[in-house]
């Protein structure tokens, strides 16, 4: 009877003494994890355990989203940039199998550059027009102008504010992001979850598409020459296939080297960058598509501050003319042409 109390109690003490050195473990992973989150990875990074995770673990993994991985290091072929929610996994010496979660935040290695410009000249802007898509072939203006109820497609004269041709949207669309493309041009609703193809020449609704599923809405468009890039207002740029807009090809998270950019929404492509609003920020983006890295910023303050009077009438549009870059916001009574220094 005594010895089997004995091992009773031994078996008490051993549990307990497993029960706190789990406990042990996961403290030491979690404080680790909270200081790292702030300061944040860069692709190559090895994550480095303490010593109370790392001496008392057979085996570490981590789990994202529907992959596992148990190397340790900030792999680009697994992680993405900005944060990742993920669930560590511990299989412990004494045989216990320990999950906790996380966020990796994964930055860019280089600093944005801040790049400057100089306005070279101004163009009246048709002030009722709530510009969601904004760009510009030769001295054509192609425009997705939002709302409920007048949402609709339009083009101009850079110079003058007169439609050549419009096409207006039915009462419940919101137009938002849109882009040429060959003869067509592609336009993007904010939550009807579809979009339109028009005839580049006369405006003429030509089809419509739906979204892929993991769009969830539609911001910003433009076309890099191969594939459509849309935004909905998160960290993530999607790669659409234009001859059907419903295949995801692929995505992309932005960030620099200190945060992730959410809000991402007018969009244009050039000369191998993608650029971007912030939506409700004067800043516009440089980003490299390969990576989603943020390469450069420009600050458009000076210029919103002239023509932002309230919460909507923001900065939000981005076109290229040959190297200079026009920019004009949301009931905007002026277009800018600036050159990048």
């Amino acid at each position: 009877m005594k010895k089997n109390i004995i091992a009773g109690f031994a078996a008490i003490l051993l549990l307990a003494s497993c029960g706190n050195n789990d406990k042990k473990i996961l403290d030491s992973l979690n404080d680790y994890n909270n200081s790292m989150e702030s300061k944040g990875y860069h692709f190559g990074d090895k994550l480095e355990l303490p010593k109370d995770v790392a001496e008392n673990a057979e085996s570490v993994s981590i789990s994202f989203g529907d992959k596992e991985t148990s190397n340790l290091t900030i792999d680009p072929k697994f992680f993405t940039l900005g944060d990742n929610a993920v669930t560590f996994n511990i299989k412990t010496k004494g045989g216990e199998t320990l999950n906790q979660d996380a966020t990796i935040n994964v930055f860019a290695k280089s600093p944005e550059k801040k790049i400057a410009y100089q306005i070279v000249a101004e163009y009246p802007h048709d002030p009722k027009n709530f510009v969601q898509g904004f760009q510009v072939e030769g001295n054509t203006i192609y425009e997705s102008d939002g709302q409920n109820g007048s949402s609709q497609i339009l083009k101009y004269t850079l110079g003058t504010t007169t439609p050549l041709a419009s096409t207006k949207q039915a009462p419940e669309d919101f137009s938002e992001g849109s882009t040429i493309v060959g003869d067509k041009v592609y336009q993007l609703t904010w939550q009807s979850k579809k979009g339109y193809i028009y005839d580049k020449s006369s405006l003429k609704l030509l089809s419509s598409f739906a979204y892929p599923n993991v769009l969830g809405e539609g911001w910003g468009l433009t076309y890099d020459g191969t594939n459509l890039i849309a935004s909905d207002g998160s960290k993530l740029l999607y790669f659409l296939d234009p001859k059907d807009p419903t295949k995801l090809v692929k995505y992309i998270a932005v960030a620099g080297s200190s945060q992730a950019y959410d809000q991402l929404n007018e969009l244009e492509y050039h000369n191998g960058f993608i650029y971007a609003n912030i939506w409700q920020k004067p800043i516009i983006l440089k980003i490299n598509p390969a990576n989603g890295e943020v390469v450069g910023t420009f600050d458009f303050s000076d210029i919103a501050k002239q023509n932002t009077k309230g919460s909507d009438d923001v900065l939000n549009g981005i076109a290229f003319k040959g190297e200079n870059m026009l920019v004009t916001g949301k009931n905007w009574p002026k277009i800018y042409e600036v050159a990048i220094k």
